[in-house]
């Protein structure tokens, strides 16, 4: 890429057309290149994969017969390079790691284009890590048991409300925040 001095730039001045070499439009094999770098960067989803591939057609242009990305998504998860099941699991148990509930999780999934089948194989791994997550989310947010008492019904009230954003369940956020200290939620877990 060519560089040019500033002052070069200055005496263009702010209204004069940029010298920057736009990229040249992607084809099949480019776009492949882009699909495998992306892939070797980040844990991804066929859909995820699919709205980069889109995205960076619309940015760059295409040169040759039609472009179809969900294909090459399609083709990258054929290959072993992208697994919408294993990133379904591990992005329920980093969530449920954070102390987010089971709704804010199922949100996520869908939101990174897993389908449903996927996020159906996961659900019950995150049914039965509810009651850890709530309290996990109470600790690192000190709420309930694990932060100053509440003094009023609004404050009680601005808890419930954080644990339910957060994704759990009314009763299970009731149960937590209505824990006299943390051991009994150990007792009861």
């Amino acid at each position: 890429m060519t560089r040019f001095r500033s002052a070069d730039r200055d005496r263009d001045g702010p209204d004069a057309p940029s010298r920057r070499r736009l990229p040249p439009p992607l084809d099949a094999a480019a776009l492949d290149r882009l699909a495998l770098r992306y892939v070797e960067r980040f844990a991804t989803t066929r859909g995820k994969l699919a709205d980069y591939l889109r995205r960076k057609i619309r940015e760059r242009g295409w040169d040759g017969p039609a472009a179809d990305p969900a294909a090459v998504a399609e083709r990258m998860a054929s290959l072993g390079y992208v697994d919408d099941r294993l990133y379904a699991e591990s992005k329920a148990a980093a969530l449920g790691r954070r102390g987010l509930g089971a709704r804010r999780i199922a949100l996520a999934l869908r939101a990174a284009g897993i389908e449903t089948a996927d996020a159906d194989h996961v659900a019950p791994a995150i049914a039965e890590d509810a009651e850890a997550a709530a309290v996990r989310f109470a600790r690192r947010r000190r709420l309930g048991p694990f932060g100053p008492p509440p003094i009023d019904r609004a404050a009680r009230e601005k808890q419930l409300a954080a644990m339910l954003r957060a994704g759990h369940p009314v009763d299970l956020a009731r149960r937590v925040l209505a824990a006299a200290s943390p051991d009994e939620l150990a007792q009861s877990g």
